[in-house]
């Protein structure tokens, strides 16, 4: 008979460190893992492991679901950008007493021949848009569409896994496909539909960057979104490995 798992880490997703960190957690038998999905995308690919799609019902739900599943460790894996998600388990954690690691993968930094314009939001991106190109590769995410919608003078390509629904800008057009994507495929994109401008959050890692490579390559500017703020006192990782060291070391 083979020893029950140990620990149990609830690993709040949605990023490609979610899934690897649950394929390595699921190939050690002293760890039971479970892995909460927003449920933004209508077919996600799961990671293995057990899987939960949807909200807990704000910060007490989750410190509720944690303790109810005998969590042991919580690992914050979301986007970058799911602020409200990252506040909430910073809160619940206070609430639930469960040890709470933030995997944070670094955010990009602009080399010598890359032409950046910072944005603090999407809506400060719209504002600054319309003095830096007319056609433009928006890479945002559909969740956020609705801050361009305004901006009739401009043409869009978005891509996304699904639809955009809501108000959308007037010239759009939106090309559906689940990446990640090859530099080749950017510099095609960028030369069949004569982008002038890219617009993009700074999620960091490797999977999204090869646009930002081809950007740079045909001299194209980039509007940057800033990441926004995080809990203050939350311990972090920049790496699969490196939250794996921590889940070792923590009782």
């Amino acid at each position: 008979m083979s020893a029950e798992p140990t620990h149990h880490v609830l690993i709040l997703g949605g990023t490609t460190e979610a899934r690897r960190l649950a394929e390595a957690l699921s190939a050690d038998p002293a760890y039971r893992v479970t892995t909460s999905l927003a449920g933004r995308v209508t077919s996600p690919v799961l990671p293995p492991g057990e899987t939960r799609i949807g909200g807990f019902g704000g910060v007490t739900g989750l410190a509720a679901w944690t303790v109810a599943h005998d969590v042991t460790h919580v690992i914050d894996a979301t986007h970058p950008f799911a602020e409200r998600m990252s506040f909430n388990a910073w809160e619940a954690a206070a609430l639930s007493g469960i040890p709470l690691l933030a995997l944070r993968r670094p955010g990009w930094t602009p080399e010598p021949a890359d032409d950046w314009t910072f944005a603090d939001s999407l809506a400060d991106a719209a504002d600054r848009l319309p003095a830096l190109g007319t056609r433009v590769f928006l890479t945002t995410g559909r969740m956020g569409l609705h801050t361009f919608a305004h901006l009739t003078d401009t043409w869009f390509l978005m891509r996304s896994v699904d639809p955009p629904a809501g108000p959308v800008p007037p010239h759009l057009e939106v090309l559906l496909a689940r990446g990640p994507f090859t530099l080749s495929d950017e510099r095609e994109l960028l030369a069949r539909h004569r982008i002038d401008v890219l617009v993009t959050k700074d999620s960091g890692g490797s999977a999204t960057a090869p646009k930002l490579t081809a950007a740079r390559e045909a001299g194209i500017p980039a509007l940057v979104v800033r990441r926004p703020p995080v809990p203050d006192g939350v311990p972090e990782a920049g790496s699969v490995q490196a939250a794996l060291t921590w889940l070792r070391t923590t009782a």
